[in-house]
């Protein structure tokens, strides 16, 4: 890592002589112009040359993306910061230390970790207004804003997807991931500082694509892309597939550099019983994004390939429930891709909110890492429906084993709360808002692993409600708690607690409002994808969404609130939490180089038995 440092502060000086045309967001967007109007018009109008073929084919269309990418990639920074050096060029590319880095390509930890979390939150409103949308529509009992089915499935779709790919896989990991873990383990950079620089930025490329799908045409599957129903779906489905590819894709690399970095960049001292619990989080994570994205990824490409040539793999010449089996062998362990980050928040926040020591930290990992194992073997009870009774029965015992080692997390949190001066702040307040949440996802989870439950409540609203506690409950709720956690240490400054607890009660009374009756909407027969529905259904699908509303300004309250204090709330020292992980013992923002020199681990980090620190070098506030 040191050849690359060296190799950009090289170029800085280099870079100072350049003088650049364009910011890189805008070259970037001009170059994927440029590059979909050649590929495009080559592949339609010259190698694939038909009569009375339109300008933008489903085959021309996916090269001349493919194109875009690349251009975007480029232009925003990857030619001069990646491929250059790449191939022996010279690094001629400076990253200003001022607002702009946060629009171009950079190298550092930091500035990548707010990329992601700035992309994952520009996801979150523009899914959350899909959702707005849907739930305006679902006020009456007829289609009253939307002119067609397929405009509100086109809708349901963007709005899963976004959040499922950009937010729920990205917010935690890419986001947070990338700029705490580092400092967590006592390094100065991540593993694969350039390809993570590249990586950040395939996931707006990934939500433009998705969003502007419904140019290209309707699609009716969701966020699942179902075939062989995708097959009949106009040319919309190829955007979704695509779009999907590239979040994939970034949540791939991501996935790759984090793993690198723990199991290599850890600091002298910092033994596998070291590592802090959030660290763990985003190792177990990783290496299952590393096991079950590629299955996905090649999941898609198939679908993608049915689209486009056309190959029969999921019609009836081919296998119509593989692509069914082979997304929800990927889908139900995205749910723990998404949980999991949230349970090692519970237990990195509330040994520091109680100043006591963390209870049995060793079966929070075992927790941690069997919820990884048993992940994969749960997908089936999404097809109950499709199977025959004989082979419902170990589907339904390994989904409802998967209850135990999660349960673990749980008694973790309990334990450690137990006896303790528990701070009833903004992020305690949100940690145990997603205990409350994610309990009811659980236990109605193991309800839905129930064949028999499962087969009367399978596609209804019962099931979303089960699904939005497990991930917006449990998963949105720490994404808080994190943000008003790190926000000393992302900007130096503290939030309003008055109005943090306002932000966060806020949105616990809206969120509970509205998927607490979904449950009781789903049992009286409401089902899902439908904007048309039985008249006597609508009473309480009108309260429901002015609850979606109220949940809905709750959110974006909390994101102002956040915002405003960035800039504007009261200095605060280093550490105001009295942590001893390793990320507080640095200074608030962390200075470019983030230990100076490297910290010496001697302790554990969760022992708040006394007040001495888990490390023997302290920091020197040296700017680089």
């Amino acid at each position: 890592m040191s050849s690359v440092v060296s190799d950009m502060q090289g170029a800085r000086s280099a870079h100072m002589k350049v003088k650049r045309m364009l910011p890189p967001v805008v070259r970037g967007l001009l170059w994927a112009l440029i590059g979909f109007l050649i590929v495009n018009t080559l592949v339609s109008e010259v190698f694939d040359r038909m009569p009375y073929h339109p300008y933008v084919t489903r085959p021309s269309v996916t090269l001349g993306w493919v194109a875009a990418v690349i251009g975007w990639l480029l232009g925003v920074g990857a030619w001069e910061g990646f491929m250059k050096p790449y191939f022996g060029g010279t690094a001629d590319w400076v990253v200003p230390n001022d607002w702009r880095k946060y629009f171009m390509y950079s190298i550092d930890h930091k500035v990548i970790g707010m990329q992601y979390i700035f992309s994952s939150l520009g996801g979150f409103l523009i899914a959350g207004f899909a959702a707005m949308l849907m739930r305006l529509e679902l006020m009456k009992d007829h289609m009253w804003i939307f002119n067609n089915p397929g405009a509100y499935l086109s809708t349901v779709g963007i709005h899963g997807t976004v959040m499922m790919f950009s937010v729920g896989t990205v917010a935690l990991i890419g986001g947070f991931g990338n700029y705490i873990v580092p400092l967590m383990i006592g390094a100065n950079s991540t593993a694969y500082p350039r390809m993570s620089g590249i990586s950040q930025w395939l996931v707006p490329a990934g939500i433009a694509t998705v969003v502007l799908s419904p140019i290209l045409g309707q699609w009716t599957t969701g966020w699942r892309g179902y075939e062989p129903l995708a097959g009949q779906d106009p040319a919309g489905i190829v955007f979704y597939y695509l779009g999907v590819f590239a979040l994939t894709t970034s949540s791939l690399m991501v996935s790759i550099n984090l793993t690198a970095t723990i199991l290599f960049k850890r600091a002298p001292g910092l033994t596998w019983n070291r590592i802090p619990m959030y660290a763990w989080g985003m190792l177990t994570v990783s290496l299952l994004n590393l096991i079950w994205l590629p299955e996905i990824q090649m999941t898609f490409l198939m679908g993608l390939l049915s689209a486009i040539i056309p190959l029969p793999y999921f019609s009836q010449l081919g296998s119509p429930l593989t692509y069914m089996e082979m997304f929800w062998l990927f889908g139900h362990p995205e749910v723990y891709i998404i949980v999991v980050p949230a349970f090692a928040l519970w237990q990195e926040l509330l040994p520091v909110m109680g100043q006591k020591s963390l209870f049995a930290r060793q079966w929070g990992i075992i927790g941690l890492v069997f919820v990884m194992i048993l992940s994969g073997l749960v997908w089936a009870h999404h097809m109950f429906t499709n199977m025959r009774n004989s082979q419902m029965l170990p589907f339904s015992f390994f989904t409802e084993m998967i209850s135990i080692p999660t349960g673990f997390s749980f008694l973790v949190a309990i334990g450690t709360m137990w006896k303790s001066n528990l701070r009833l702040n903004t992020p305690t307040l949100f940690i145990l808002m997603s205990l409350f949440n994610f309990l009811i996802g659980g236990v109605t989870g193991v309800l839905l692993a129930d064949p028999v439950v499962n087969l009367q409540a399978h596609d209804t609203f019962f099931v979303i409600a089960h699904f939005h506690y497990t991930i917006i409950g449990g998963m949105v709720f720490s994404w808080f708690a994190a943000f008003y956690y790190w926000l000393p240490k992302f900007s130096g400054r503290m939030y309003n607690e008055f109005w943090g607890k306002i932000g966060a009660i806020w949105v616990f009374i809206g969120f509970n409002g509205v998927f607490f009756q979904l449950f009781l909407l789903g049992l009286k027969g409401m089902n899902r994808w439908v904007p048309v529905y039985p008249s006597y259904l609508q009473p309480m699908n009108f309260e429901i969404s002015l609850f979606g509303f109220l949940l809905g300004l709750g959110f974006v309250f909390n994101f102002l609130h956040i915002a405003w204090m960035w800039h504007k709330g009261p200095v605060v020292g280093n550490n105001p939490w009295h942590s001893k992980t390793l990320e507080w013992q640095t200074s608030s923002p962390p200075a470019n180089t983030n230990f100076d020199p490297i910290p010496q681990v001697i302790g554990s980090f969760y022992d708040y038995s006394d007040s001495k620190l888990a490390v023997a070098t302290p920091y020197s506030d040296k700017k680089s």
